[in-house]
């Protein structure tokens, strides 16, 4: 029986959803428990993967502007 790692278990829990569902798991997971910072970490690195250089400028831009406002 395979062990499968943090990543490989979330990018199975979220493999077959439709675009609705994504949604959902990233609007539950946001400024909710910690727990689900290490799963929205996965669906970040995939998105980063999968996106041009100008979108991650673009990313690191709004993520620049917006973290010193995040701090709680």
């Amino acid at each position: 029986m395979k062990t499968l790692n943090l990543r490989e278990a979330i990018i199975l829990r979220v493999q077959d959803k439709s675009n609705e569902e994504l949604l959902e798991v990233i609007e539950g997971s946001i400024g909710n428990d910690e727990r689900a910072l290490p799963g929205l970490g996965v669906l970040f690195e995939i998105i980063w993967e999968h996106i041009d250089e100008r979108q991650q400028l673009e990313l690191v831009s709004v993520l620049n502007q917006n973290v010193a406002t995040s701090v709680q």
